[in-house]
Formats: C-alpha cells, structure tokens, sequence
C-alpha cells in the first residue's frame, strides 16, 4: 500500500505541480503528518522532490523528472474496469484505486495529449452530489474493511463470512459462498449460496466481513446477468403487491426511491408515465403514493384507491374550518 501512495504522490506533483501537505494528504487520503513521512521516504530514494516555504509553497519535484513508475496494479485495472462499465467505484470499495490508476493513465500519456485531456476532464462532471432539485443522492456505505474482504473473496473463489443485519434483526454471522456482486441504482448487492440455497445481501447492511481459506462452492463460472435477473423474479413474486400509477414525470425519480422494483413503464396520453410497479405490502404503497400528493394517482388496485381516498377526505375534514384557538392564545 505505501509503494503505491508513494507512486501516486511522484504522479500528483508530476501532473499539478506544486502542492501543499494538506492538499496532497487529502487527495491521497491519509494525514499530513504521512504525507511529510512520504516524503522525506521519497527525497531518500533520490527522487529530486523539494519545499518552498512562504505563502504560495509547497512541496514540487524538479523540472524535467520523469518515472517511469506508470505500471497498473491488480486493484487499479480493476477500478478501470469496473467504473467504465457503471458507477462501480463508489459501490465496490474501488474509489482510491479508481483515482490512482487515472493518475498513472495521464501520467502515461505523450506530453501534448496529456495536457488537452486533462482540460478536457474539467469540461465533464459526472453524477455531482445534488441534482436540479437540491436532492442530496442517498449513496450506501460499507466499511471499507469489510468491503475489502468481500471482494476479495469473490474474486479468488474464497468462502465468506459477513456480519448482517438483515430488515428488523440483529446482526448475526453468515458463511456464504459468494458468487459475485451487483450495482443497481447506487446500492450494492452480494450474489451467494447459504447451504446451497441462493441468497443475496445488501451490501450496506454488512458491518464486518472475513475471507476464509477454503473455496467456495460454485461454478468456474457464472452469467452474473441472468442470474441477477432469475433473483429478481423470485423476489418480486415474494408476495408483494403490484400497483398500477399515472406519474408526473417530475417526480419519477421520488417515486422509485421508495419502490421496490418496476416491472413495466409505458408514456400516458397527457406526457405523464403509466407504471406498474412492486411495493412490500398495500401499507408500503399507500405511503410512497401520499409522498407525492397530486404528481401521482394509484389506478389499481381499487383498495389502494379507496385508502389513498379517504386519508384523503380525513386531511380535507382536518383543515375544513379555521385552526381551533389555544387556551394562551389572546
């Protein structure tokens, strides 16, 4: 780990110049107490990096210096890998990697191509963390630890045990046989076998993890998008409940925050989206749909109607005559 931060602090200054102990610590993710130990490292292996004190300094390597320290390591292809084909990154525990590996990408390129990408990159920003509405995205975290364990042990046919809490329980421990993991709409899901019987666990709801020695019990290999996908029928037909909606557009987005799955989606005549989509129970739905006030109007079935309409009615008669005075009031 430290050869490669040390890599990627060479690469830093190679690509950004003159950089501060509190700048570089925070783009490599350690304190800057580590950063002046690193460099002091790097300044011993004959690496021409030097400080400038005063108000604009720093910390800069010679003009000219070049590395050829540009190699990718295991977990940085990976990160390549996995976050050109989604937003695995965040999900899968590979942002650090991420990050290094398109340091060492730029470093790599010829000196008039790095340049123009690197202008390039400020012109594009990708998933920021607010949208047009102000709405923060609810992004799901794992330790980092755990995360670590996990992948490792999908990745080299490893048994697993994880600490999960699964909805309403305690956190109890589990041996499982991964198979492999899975990014939907920012939330993370481990695909494996308990006992032989297929499972999958939500990856934010494990707080610990630990490769074992032994090997899992599965197949060389897997088609992970079938098998994502055979999951995804058995549990929408887990007796949930399925709601047929007209939504505005707009609020599409609020909507499949809080449902479970959406089988069909098809436009409405009047620009609005008719819907069928899977909540846990008749409860869960009549909440979700009450969220979005008028944006939204339950079509089936007819006794999600008659709740949406007479909570409805019980709010009118709530606010029908003018507010009842307090015993304070004047």
């Amino acid at each position: 780990m430290r050869a490669d931060r040390l890599v990627s602090l060479v690469l830093l200054l190679r690509q950004r110049g003159r950089l501060t102990a509190d700048t570089l610590a925070r783009e490599l993710e350690v304190s800057t107490r580590t950063v002046l130990r690193d460099i002091e490292a790097l300044s011993a292996a004959g690496v021409p990096v030097y400080a400038e004190r005063g108000r604009h300094g720093g910390f800069a390597l010679l003009p000219g210096f070049r590395t050829e320290l540009t190699g990718l390591n295991h977990d940085e292809a990976l990160a390549l890998l996995t976050a050109g084909s989604r937003r695995g990154e965040q999900v899968f525990g590979l942002g650090s990697a991420l990050a290094s590996a398109m340091r060492k990408v730029v470093d790599a390129l010829p000196e008039g191509h790095r340049a123009t990408t690197s202008d390039a990159a400020e012109r594009f920003l990708v998933e920021p963390e607010t949208d047009l509405l102000s709405r923060r995205p609810v992004t799901e975290t794992v330790p980092d630890t755990a995360m670590i364990e996990i992948r490792r042990a999908v990745l080299a046919g490893h048994r697993l045990r994880i600490l999960y809490a699964a909805t309403d329980q305690t956190p109890q421990w589990r041996t499982v046989d991964p198979i492999g993991l899975v990014t939907v709409r920012d939330r993370g899901y481990l695909l494996a076998t308990r006992s032989g019987a297929d499972r999958t666990y939500r990856l934010s709801r494990v707080s610990a993890a630990e490769e074992l020695p032994e090997p899992a019990q599965r197949p060389d290999r897997v088609d992970l998008d079938r098998a994502w996908q055979e999951r995804c029928a058995r549990f929408l037909s887990g007796g949930h409940i399925a709601v047929l909606i007209r939504v505005n557009p707009e609020r599409r987005e609020d909507l499949l925050s809080s449902a479970l799955a959406v089988r069909a989606a098809e436009p409405d005549a009047d620009g609005w989206l008719r819907l069928e989509v899977t909540f846990q129970d008749l409860r869960h739905a009549e909440w979700a749909l009450w969220q979005l006030s008028t944006d939204a109007e339950a079509l089936a079935p007819g006794s999600l109607r008659l709740l949406l309409r007479d909570r409805a009615a019980a709010m009118a008669t709530r606010y029908e005559d003018s507010p009842r005075q307090s015993v304070d009031s004047p």
